[in-house]
């Protein structure tokens, strides 16, 4: 699972490309974006012609207890990468999932994939927020080593999924 981590993620592209390409308003002289309005700065960095601090300082971070898996350490991704990366993290999963169901005489009957979306609040571009991998594996129970493989997964699974609502 990758969640991201506080407001960012873009990569900026030059401070301020295409600047020039008409902007009323803008003076050539100084810091440009003070001559501009709200929606004018908020349209420049939705197109990267300004760089976003919110979708720049975004950062993603696995949450599953997976240690080969990529993203343990917080990371950035672009928004323009988002999607890809965080499926790619999320394939993963699924791959270590076949591969524990191999080792233990299983079979993997579903895998389900969610990808979240958000918007920046700051440029008001979507980018994909994060992913969460579910899978649900059957393991040949006439095999003794099949219903040892299932109970060690019970175990795993106690206290994962708790409401403190309630």
């Amino acid at each position: 699972m990758v969640n991201g981590i506080g407001y960012g993620g873009y990569s900026a592209y030059s401070a301020y490309a295409g600047w020039n390409h008409g902007m009323s308003g803008a003076s050539s002289t100084g810091r440009p974006e003070e001559d501009l309005s709200n929606a004018q700065m908020r349209n420049l960095k939705r197109t990267g012609a300004i760089e976003c601090e919110t979708c720049k300082n975004r950062r993603y971070q696995d949450g599953s207890n997976e240690a080969d898996v990529s993203f343990k350490s917080p990371g950035h991704i672009t928004p323009q990468a988002s999607a890809a990366r965080v499926m790619a993290h999320e394939q993963e999963h699924i791959a270590n999932a076949y591969e524990k169901a191999e080792k233990g005489d299983g079979k993997v009957v579903a895998a389900n994939v969610k990808l979240m979306t958000a918007v920046c609040p700051e440029c008001g571009r979507s980018y994909v927020a994060g992913g969460e991998t579910n899978t649900m594996i059957k393991y040949n129970e006439s095999n003794p080593y099949g219903r040892a493989a299932k109970a060690q997964d019970a175990v795993k699974m106690i206290g994962q999924r708790i409401d403190y609502a309630a």
